[in-house]
């Protein structure tokens, strides 16, 4: 508990920062669709990628300074053994469930259990942290919007059990383009806000 206390602090204090954290334009187009200066009726709504009904704190955001730099992923607090499930149908491409080891060393980072689907657009997400043994899909399977995919856990280069999500895609050049993501929530679709709990709408 000492640790997430702690990194909750750390974070509220690197949101905080100015210019250098403001200079990349993807930072600063994403924390106006947050706020609702930007309105954004076009892109994809994800479901939340846990089961309907559920909730649980979005703790960490697109483009954050402390760990999300250069990331446009989100990180959900989660007990190990939650429930993931599929944010967005589509295909498994790959996958990784035999990491036992975690912590906050960052040579811990390859032993990160994920799992990867590709959507019908080419656009991809990612799973990662997964418990031990906690991937229950195979490469090659169709899922779909809302199955159940994989168990959370807190392997890997984490500070606490969590879940980290990011949805990416390459452009015609195979350059890699990360894809801040809008979710579907009790309150509508929207960008998450850090240190903010979501429900999973029934």
């Amino acid at each position: 508990m000492n640790i997430y206390r702690n990194f909750c602090i750390l974070l509220v204090l690197s949101t905080s920062v100015g210019c250098t954290y403001m200079k990349n334009p993807m930072r600063r187009e994403t924390r106006l669709l947050q706020h609702g200066v930007i309105v954004d009726t076009t892109s994809y709504v994800y479901d939340l990628p846990y089961p309907k009904g559920i909730s649980h704190s979005m703790v960490q955001g697109y483009y954050t300074q402390f760990t999300h730099k250069r990331r446009a992923a989100v990180d959900f607090k989660m007990p190990i053994g939650s429930v993931i499930t599929a944010a967005r149908g589509g295909v498994v491409v790959r996958l990784k469930k035999d990491g036992q080891q975690g912590g906050i060393k960052k040579t811990n980072r390859p032993h990160a259990n994920y799992v990867i689907i590709q959507h019908a657009d080419s656009s991809r997400a990612g799973y990662w942290h997964l418990k031990h043994d906690g991937v229950l899909v195979n490469v090659g399977d169709t899922v779909t919007t809302g199955q159940k995919i994989a168990l959370s856990g807190n392997t890997g280069y984490t500070y606490f059990p969590h879940l980290h999500f990011i949805v990416w895609s390459f452009d015609r050049n195979g350059r890699f383009k990360q894809i801040p993501t809008r979710f579907r929530t009790q309150d509508g679709p929207q960008y998450l806000r850090a240190i903010r709990t979501y429900k999973n709408p029934e």
